[in-house]
Formats: structure tokens, sequence, C-alpha cells
């Protein structure tokens, strides 16, 4: 069984950047889309981006432009780069292999990031 932790997420203030990690154990990502999604306070999880093992990738429109994601297939981890950031931001960050824009398996312990202004 695929397990991933996240981590990376800390306080930050508006217009700063953070570099969310996603590390698997149990299997390789090489071969499997993974994705990030986010929860914020009283709100359902939602889909970030997502990049598949070809290197096509996707994000929701809120974060074009915002958010990179990236994989290092030799260190089985996931990235997501978030510049120019939010309060709206602010959200558990969670990764998990994905299937079109759902999650497959089990979800990890997520990483907070809040981002103050």
């Amino acid at each position: 069984q695929v397990q991933q932790v996240e981590s990376g997420g800390r306080l930050v203030q508006v217009g700063g950047s953070l570099r969310l990690s996603c590390a698997a154990s149990g299997r390789t990502f090489t071969n499997d889309a993974v994705g990030w999604w986010r929860q914020a306070p009283g709100k359902e999880r939602e889909f970030v981006a997502a990049n598949s093992w070809n290197g096509n990738v996707d994000y929701a429109d809120s974060v074009k432009g915002r958010f990179t994601i990236s994989r290092d297939n030799d260190k089985n981890t996931v990235y997501l780069q978030m510049n120019n950031l939010k309060p709206e931001d602010t959200a558990v960050y969670y990764c998990n292999r994905v299937l079109g824009r759902n999650g497959l398996g089990s979800w990890g312990q997520g990483t907070q990031v809040t981002v103050s202004s």
C-alpha cells in the first residue's frame, strides 16, 4: 500500500513562496499520476494540481500561474511550488495518486499552510 507524507507547510506572509514535498513509500510514483489537494476550515477538499507519469500537468483555475507541480522520480517525491501566496490559499495540503482530479487510495496527514496578511 502506498503511503505518502506531506511536508513543507508553515506560516508565510501574503506574496510569499513555499515548496511542499510529498514523499511516497510502499511503491514508487514513477508510473503514477500524482496530485495535490487542499482543505480549508469548514470547506470540502478541493483539487489543486496534478502531474501525470508522462509530464502532463493540470491546475485548478485558482492557482494557475502561481503554483507549479513537479516530480523527482529518483527521490520518489512530488513537489508543489507555491508563489504569490494569498490568504485564500490557507489550508491543509494533501497529496495522493490521482485519476482525473480525484484522489486514489488513503489520505495522509497533510501539511498546514497558513498565509497571513
